[in-house]
């Protein structure tokens, strides 16, 4: 009997050795769908999973780093507070691929503040929002991000307007800003690929349908909602560094965006024209799909100018982590001219 061997990526790797343990979260749940395209996404670029930092906060979304690339590092902090230490990580190893999961409570409610820091300094690494309007640890009740209306599975309607959290990263200066679908995987990936292809803090807010508080009629973080309402901007497609690169245009129709690494994003226009370098139109563009109860997916927005925060902060070439005591501990005249200067 003759068995195939599974394909190697540009590393030698296996699709197997990107994938983590086994999930224990909701049989359907869309945070599981993610996690798959997270381990697609990684395995066709080709990244080794020991040189990823994985982090997260707390609650359904904040488990599943368990379930991809378990040769990578990983932490997961307390509620909210997954910002600061990606922060930490980034300053004391800017070598590490980062990539943070949280969810809708994690981020918009009890990590709202720290969100807003994170994007002020463009720390850079891949900022996952496993959005289901709920916080499914505690039974379902409405999150920050769940609509005005929408229905809970009580019964109950949501008083209170959303948080939305791409119009907010634009707002704040975000430099990768996105939205997609669980049930979207192949503009996912893409947009997956692009996010670990730039410098800077790149958001993806994600809606995941939870099948167990907030999947029925009357919710809009369902899996029939966002199926009818989704209004992709774009198709997307990537194409890595490494590989040629060639572009089927069509006069007025294609649109490219390169990244800091010689990556590329291509943009197929659709029934609209939309330039996601515009933060302006970008912000209008959110406001307008709101009115019109339209789920926007795609890359919202982007920004390849700005400096991250090692840069801006002057990290050396070797990670601090590695530094030797003789660098890092200063000398008994550089304190006491350090002392001086603040007398």
């Amino acid at each position: 009997m003759v068995t195939s061997t599974p394909p190697n990526n540009r590393i030698g790797l296996t699709l197997a050795d990107y994938k983590g343990s086994p999930s224990t979260l909701c049989d359907g749940c869309g945070h599981d769908a993610i996690t798959s395209q997270i381990i697609k996404a990684f395995y066709d670029l080709g990244i080794n999973p020991h040189q990823v930092a994985k982090l997260s906060g707390i609650g359904c979304s904040s488990k599943t780093p368990a379930y991809f690339l378990n040769r990578a590092h990983g932490f997961n902090s307390v509620h909210g507070r997954m910002p600061s230490v990606a922060t930490g990580v980034s300053m004391a190893n800017h070598t590490l691929k980062l990539i943070g999961v949280s969810g809708d409570g994690d981020t918009a409610s009890i990590g709202l503040g720290q969100f807003c820091h994170l994007i002020r300094r463009n720390v850079p690494m891949i900022y996952i929002v496993e959005n289901n309007g709920v916080y499914g640890l505690t039974k379902g009740q409405f999150s920050a991000t769940a609509d005005l209306g929408s229905k809970a599975k009580s019964g109950v309607l949501n008083e209170l307007p959303p948080i939305d959290l791409c119009g907010l990263a634009i707002e704040l200066g975000c430099s990768f800003v996105a939205r997609s679908f669980a049930g979207d995987p192949k503009q996912l990936v893409a947009l997956l690929k692009a996010a670990a292809s730039h410098n800077g803090t790149a958001v993806l807010d994600v809606i995941s349908p939870c099948v167990t508080f907030n999947n029925h009629e009357g919710s809009t973080k369902s899996y029939k909602y966002a199926k009818e309402m989704e209004t992709p901007l774009h198709e997307l497609g990537f194409i890595p560094f490494y590989e040629q690169i060639s572009v089927d245009y069509e006069a007025g129709s294609v649109q490219e965006v390169e990244l800091h690494d010689g990556s590329k994003i291509t943009l197929k226009k659709t029934e609209r024209d939309y330039d996601p370098t515009n933060s302006v139109a970008a912000m209008t563009t959110i406001k307008k799909a709101h009115e019109e109860k339209q789920f926007l997916t795609g890359l919202l927005y982007i920004n390849e100018q700005v400096e991250d925060f090692t840069s801006i902060m002057h990290v050396g070439d070797e990670p601090l982590a590695t530094l030797p005591e003789s660098k890092t501990r200063p000398s008994k005249e550089a304190l006491t001219e350090i002392m001086n200067a603040l007398m």
